[in-house]
Protein backbone atom coordinates (compact mmCIF):
# COMPACT_ATOMS: atom_id res chain seq x y z
CA UNK A 1 0.00 0.00 0.00
CA UNK A 2 1.09 3.43 -1.14
CA UNK A 3 2.13 5.62 2.19
CA UNK A 4 2.58 9.09 2.86
CA UNK A 5 6.21 9.22 2.40
CA UNK A 6 5.49 7.77 -0.98
CA UNK A 7 4.40 11.08 -1.73
CA UNK A 8 7.29 13.14 -2.26
CA UNK A 9 8.62 9.95 -4.45
CA UNK A 10 5.88 10.98 -6.78
CA UNK A 11 6.14 14.56 -7.02
CA UNK A 12 10.02 13.85 -7.85
CA UNK A 13 8.99 11.49 -10.87
CA UNK A 14 6.34 13.95 -12.06
CA UNK A 15 9.47 16.54 -12.52
CA UNK A 16 11.16 13.87 -14.73
CA UNK A 17 11.28 14.91 -18.26
CA UNK A 18 10.00 11.37 -19.31
CA UNK A 19 6.83 11.13 -16.65
CA UNK A 20 4.17 12.81 -19.56
CA UNK A 21 5.11 10.89 -22.03
CA UNK A 22 4.92 7.86 -19.62
CA UNK A 23 1.45 8.59 -18.93
CA UNK A 24 0.11 8.86 -22.10
CA UNK A 25 1.72 5.51 -23.10
CA UNK A 26 -0.31 4.18 -19.76
CA UNK A 27 -2.79 3.42 -21.61
CA UNK A 28 -5.33 4.63 -18.72
CA UNK A 29 -8.20 6.89 -20.23
CA UNK A 30 -9.34 7.73 -16.81
CA UNK A 31 -8.23 8.43 -13.31
CA UNK A 32 -11.01 8.26 -10.37
CA UNK A 33 -9.78 10.04 -7.65
CA UNK A 34 -11.63 9.25 -4.24
CA UNK A 35 -11.46 10.50 -0.65
CA UNK A 36 -12.10 8.79 2.10
CA UNK A 37 -12.50 9.55 5.98
CA UNK A 38 -14.78 7.03 8.50
CA UNK A 39 -17.19 6.38 5.81
CA UNK A 40 -17.41 2.82 6.79
CA UNK A 41 -21.40 2.47 6.00
CA UNK A 42 -20.87 3.74 2.43
CA UNK A 43 -17.67 3.02 0.97
CA UNK A 44 -18.50 -0.52 -0.10
CA UNK A 45 -20.91 1.10 -2.32
CA UNK A 46 -18.44 3.39 -4.06
CA UNK A 47 -16.41 0.92 -4.69
CA UNK A 48 -18.69 -1.31 -6.61
CA UNK A 49 -19.31 1.52 -8.63
CA UNK A 50 -15.73 2.37 -9.50
CA UNK A 51 -15.39 -1.64 -10.45
CA UNK A 52 -18.67 -2.50 -12.10
CA UNK A 53 -17.93 0.17 -14.96
CA UNK A 54 -18.29 -0.93 -18.38
CA UNK A 55 -15.76 0.75 -20.76
CA UNK A 56 -14.15 -0.12 -23.68
CA UNK A 57 -10.85 2.23 -22.59
CA UNK A 58 -9.25 1.37 -19.47
CA UNK A 59 -9.06 3.06 -16.23
CA UNK A 60 -7.63 3.57 -12.78
CA UNK A 61 -9.23 4.57 -8.97
CA UNK A 62 -6.79 6.54 -7.14
CA UNK A 63 -8.19 6.40 -3.28
CA UNK A 64 -6.76 8.51 -0.53
CA UNK A 65 -8.05 6.97 2.94
CA UNK A 66 -7.34 9.97 5.78
CA UNK A 67 -6.60 7.69 8.48
CA UNK A 68 -9.66 6.64 8.95
CA UNK A 69 -10.76 5.02 12.16
CA UNK A 70 -14.14 2.87 11.95
CA UNK A 71 -12.92 0.09 8.86
CA UNK A 72 -12.80 2.07 6.12
CA UNK A 73 -8.88 1.56 5.05
CA UNK A 74 -9.68 -1.71 5.74
CA UNK A 75 -12.52 -2.46 2.98
CA UNK A 76 -10.47 -0.20 0.79
CA UNK A 77 -7.58 -2.72 1.00
CA UNK A 78 -9.63 -5.60 0.85
CA UNK A 79 -10.92 -4.35 -2.82
CA UNK A 80 -7.19 -3.61 -3.79
CA UNK A 81 -6.47 -7.20 -2.93
CA UNK A 82 -9.03 -8.14 -5.36
CA UNK A 83 -8.30 -5.66 -8.06
CA UNK A 84 -4.42 -4.80 -7.88
CA UNK A 85 -4.34 -3.78 -11.27
CA UNK A 86 -7.09 -1.34 -11.08
CA UNK A 87 -6.88 -0.06 -7.90
CA UNK A 88 -4.59 1.78 -5.72
CA UNK A 89 -4.91 3.65 -2.12
CA UNK A 90 -3.19 5.96 0.33
CA UNK A 91 -3.81 4.69 3.73
CA UNK A 92 -2.83 7.54 5.76
CA UNK A 93 -1.45 6.70 9.60
CA UNK A 94 -1.78 10.27 10.59
CA UNK A 95 -4.95 12.52 9.76
CA UNK A 96 -4.15 14.73 7.11
CA UNK A 97 -7.08 17.28 7.41
CA UNK A 98 -6.34 18.12 11.40
CA UNK A 99 -2.69 19.31 10.04
CA UNK A 100 -4.66 21.70 7.95
CA UNK A 101 -4.40 20.35 4.73
CA UNK A 102 -7.57 21.09 2.63
CA UNK A 103 -6.33 19.89 -0.92
CA UNK A 104 -6.25 16.47 -0.36
CA UNK A 105 -6.89 15.49 -4.02
CA UNK A 106 -4.44 17.88 -5.21
CA UNK A 107 -1.59 16.33 -2.91
CA UNK A 108 -2.35 13.24 -3.14
CA UNK A 109 -4.02 12.22 -5.77
CA UNK A 110 -4.00 14.48 -8.81
CA UNK A 111 0.03 14.00 -8.92
CA UNK A 112 -0.21 9.77 -9.28
CA UNK A 113 -3.15 10.13 -12.19
CA UNK A 114 -2.47 8.54 -15.40
CA UNK A 115 -5.05 8.95 -17.61
CA UNK A 116 -6.16 11.45 -19.96
CA UNK A 117 -9.19 12.74 -17.74
CA UNK A 118 -9.79 12.45 -14.12
CA UNK A 119 -13.23 11.48 -12.15
CA UNK A 120 -14.53 12.77 -8.91
CA UNK A 121 -16.37 11.16 -5.98
CA UNK A 122 -15.99 11.12 -2.74
CA UNK A 123 -16.51 7.94 -0.38
CA UNK A 124 -19.73 8.52 0.88
CA UNK A 125 -20.86 9.18 -2.51
CA UNK A 126 -22.06 6.52 -5.55
CA UNK A 127 -21.99 5.82 -9.21
CA UNK A 128 -25.58 3.87 -10.24
CA UNK A 129 -24.81 3.72 -13.71
CA UNK A 130 -22.18 1.35 -14.89
CA UNK A 131 -22.05 2.76 -18.35
CA UNK A 132 -21.09 6.52 -16.29
CA UNK A 133 -17.48 6.80 -17.70
CA UNK A 134 -18.05 5.00 -21.18
CA UNK A 135 -21.03 8.01 -21.82
CA UNK A 136 -18.36 11.00 -20.45
CA UNK A 137 -15.53 9.98 -22.12
CA UNK A 138 -17.29 9.29 -25.71
CA UNK A 139 -18.54 13.57 -25.40
CA UNK A 140 -15.68 14.64 -24.16
CA UNK A 141 -13.55 13.02 -27.32
CA UNK A 142 -15.92 14.12 -29.32
CA UNK A 143 -16.03 17.31 -28.81
CA UNK A 144 -12.29 18.73 -27.63
CA UNK A 145 -13.49 22.48 -26.76
CA UNK A 146 -15.01 21.14 -23.64
CA UNK A 147 -13.38 21.24 -20.38
CA UNK A 148 -15.34 19.67 -18.33
CA UNK A 149 -18.45 17.14 -18.07
CA UNK A 150 -20.72 16.49 -15.48
CA UNK A 151 -24.46 15.15 -14.82
CA UNK A 152 -27.37 15.51 -12.12
CA UNK A 153 -27.98 13.19 -9.16
CA UNK A 154 -30.05 11.62 -6.71
CA UNK A 155 -29.92 12.63 -3.27
CA UNK A 156 -30.17 9.89 -0.12
CA UNK A 157 -30.60 12.25 3.16
CA UNK A 158 -29.24 9.96 5.68
CA UNK A 159 -31.38 9.21 8.57
CA UNK A 160 -34.54 10.52 7.41
CA UNK A 161 -37.22 8.47 5.44
CA UNK A 162 -36.76 7.90 1.88
CA UNK A 163 -37.94 10.42 -0.35
CA UNK A 164 -37.35 11.37 -3.71
CA UNK A 165 -34.76 14.41 -3.92
CA UNK A 166 -32.24 15.47 -7.13
CA UNK A 167 -29.25 17.38 -7.34
CA UNK A 168 -30.53 18.89 -10.86
CA UNK A 169 -28.56 22.07 -11.39
CA UNK A 170 -30.75 22.46 -15.10
CA UNK A 171 -33.66 20.99 -17.00
CA UNK A 172 -32.62 18.83 -20.13
CA UNK A 173 -29.23 18.04 -21.10
CA UNK A 174 -27.31 21.02 -22.29
CA UNK A 175 -24.13 23.58 -22.71
CA UNK A 176 -22.99 25.69 -20.13
CA UNK A 177 -21.20 29.03 -20.63
CA UNK A 178 -18.03 29.84 -18.82
CA UNK A 179 -19.67 32.42 -16.86
CA UNK A 180 -22.60 29.71 -16.06
CA UNK A 181 -19.96 27.92 -14.70
CA UNK A 182 -18.49 30.95 -12.27
CA UNK A 183 -21.95 32.37 -11.43
CA UNK A 184 -23.87 29.38 -10.71
CA UNK A 185 -27.21 29.36 -8.82
CA UNK A 186 -27.26 25.88 -8.01
CA UNK A 187 -24.54 23.22 -6.78
CA UNK A 188 -22.86 20.68 -9.29
CA UNK A 189 -22.44 16.43 -7.99
CA UNK A 190 -18.65 15.94 -7.25
CA UNK A 191 -19.56 12.61 -8.02
CA UNK A 192 -20.55 13.76 -11.68
CA UNK A 193 -17.59 15.27 -12.50
CA UNK A 194 -15.07 14.65 -15.14
CA UNK A 195 -12.39 16.82 -16.66
CA UNK A 196 -9.20 16.90 -18.52
CA UNK A 197 -6.01 15.76 -16.38
CA UNK A 198 -4.03 18.48 -17.68
CA UNK A 199 -6.36 21.05 -15.68
CA UNK A 200 -4.56 19.78 -12.57
CA UNK A 201 -1.57 19.08 -14.01
CA UNK A 202 -0.12 22.47 -12.06
CA UNK A 203 -2.60 23.75 -9.72
CA UNK A 204 -2.52 27.69 -8.99
CA UNK A 205 -2.30 29.44 -5.41
CA UNK A 206 -5.97 29.90 -5.92
CA UNK A 207 -6.97 26.74 -5.92
CA UNK A 208 -4.31 25.19 -3.58
CA UNK A 209 -5.48 27.57 -0.96
CA UNK A 210 -10.09 27.15 -1.14
CA UNK A 211 -11.17 25.50 1.58
CA UNK A 212 -13.23 23.07 -0.96
CA UNK A 213 -12.27 21.87 -4.08
CA UNK A 214 -15.07 21.27 -6.30
CA UNK A 215 -15.68 24.97 -6.94
CA UNK A 216 -12.36 25.74 -7.94
CA UNK A 217 -11.79 22.75 -10.11
CA UNK A 218 -14.86 24.48 -11.95
CA UNK A 219 -13.30 27.90 -12.19
CA UNK A 220 -10.32 25.96 -14.19
CA UNK A 221 -12.90 24.50 -16.26
CA UNK A 222 -14.76 28.01 -16.88
CA UNK A 223 -11.16 29.46 -17.92
CA UNK A 224 -10.34 26.21 -20.42
CA UNK A 225 -13.78 26.77 -22.10
CA UNK A 226 -17.16 25.79 -22.25
CA UNK A 227 -19.06 22.50 -19.90
CA UNK A 228 -21.95 19.79 -21.00
CA UNK A 229 -24.77 19.26 -18.48
CA UNK A 230 -26.26 15.43 -19.07
CA UNK A 231 -29.26 15.52 -17.35
CA UNK A 232 -29.02 12.45 -16.23
CA UNK A 233 -29.38 11.00 -12.42
CA UNK A 234 -25.89 8.60 -12.65
CA UNK A 235 -24.67 8.85 -9.54
CA UNK A 236 -26.07 9.54 -5.97
CA UNK A 237 -25.34 12.22 -3.64
CA UNK A 238 -25.37 11.41 0.12
CA UNK A 239 -26.38 14.47 2.27
CA UNK A 240 -26.25 14.44 6.46
CA UNK A 241 -23.46 11.65 6.48
CA UNK A 242 -21.62 12.05 10.02
CA UNK A 243 -18.01 12.67 8.57
CA UNK A 244 -19.62 15.10 5.62
CA UNK A 245 -18.10 18.41 5.01
CA UNK A 246 -21.71 20.23 5.52
CA UNK A 247 -22.33 18.11 8.66
CA UNK A 248 -18.89 19.25 10.08
CA UNK A 249 -19.94 22.67 9.24
CA UNK A 250 -22.57 22.86 11.27
CA UNK A 251 -20.94 21.55 14.42
CA UNK A 252 -19.11 24.02 17.29
CA UNK A 253 -19.34 28.11 16.13
CA UNK A 254 -21.36 27.61 12.96
CA UNK A 255 -21.31 31.38 12.47
CA UNK A 256 -17.89 31.88 13.23
CA UNK A 257 -16.97 28.83 10.45
CA UNK A 258 -19.49 30.70 7.91
CA UNK A 259 -17.60 33.81 8.42
CA UNK A 260 -13.98 32.37 7.74
CA UNK A 261 -15.86 30.39 4.94
CA UNK A 262 -16.71 33.62 2.97
CA UNK A 263 -13.45 35.21 3.81
CA UNK A 264 -11.46 32.43 2.29
CA UNK A 265 -14.05 31.71 -0.78
CA UNK A 266 -13.92 35.67 -1.54
CA UNK A 267 -9.89 35.20 -1.63
CA UNK A 268 -10.27 32.12 -3.56
CA UNK A 269 -12.29 34.21 -6.50
CA UNK A 270 -10.24 37.17 -6.25
CA UNK A 271 -7.36 34.43 -6.64
CA UNK A 272 -9.21 33.29 -9.71
CA UNK A 273 -10.08 36.80 -11.23
CA UNK A 274 -6.25 37.26 -11.54
CA UNK A 275 -5.25 33.81 -12.73
CA UNK A 276 -7.76 34.79 -15.57
CA UNK A 277 -6.37 37.55 -16.66
CA UNK A 278 -9.71 39.54 -15.38
CA UNK A 279 -11.13 37.92 -18.54
CA UNK A 280 -14.81 37.61 -16.01
CA UNK A 281 -13.85 39.99 -13.53
CA UNK A 282 -17.59 41.16 -13.38
CA UNK A 283 -18.61 37.62 -13.06
CA UNK A 284 -16.66 36.92 -10.49
CA UNK A 285 -17.76 40.39 -8.52
CA UNK A 286 -21.09 39.26 -8.94
CA UNK A 287 -20.36 35.47 -7.49
CA UNK A 288 -18.72 36.70 -4.88
CA UNK A 289 -21.48 38.84 -3.92
CA UNK A 290 -23.74 36.02 -3.98
CA UNK A 291 -21.68 33.70 -2.14
CA UNK A 292 -21.52 36.39 1.40
CA UNK A 293 -25.21 37.00 0.82
CA UNK A 294 -26.01 32.98 1.15
CA UNK A 295 -23.39 32.67 3.57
Amino acid sequence: MMVHEEKKDMENKRREPGFEAECKGSGIMVSVCCITYNQVSYIRDALEGFVNQQTDFAYEVLIHDDASSDGTAEIIREYAERYPDRIFPILQTENQYSKGLTNVSGTFNFPRARGKYIAMCEGDDYWTDMHKLQKQVDYLEANPGCSLCFHSAKIEVQGKALTEHAMRPYKGSRMISPEEIIDKTSGYPTASLMFYREMVAELPEFYNNAPIADIPLQLLSANRGWVWYMDEPMCVYRLGGAASWTTLMKQGDYEKKQQDYAEAMTAMYHGFDAFSGGRFHNTVEHAIRRLVFLT
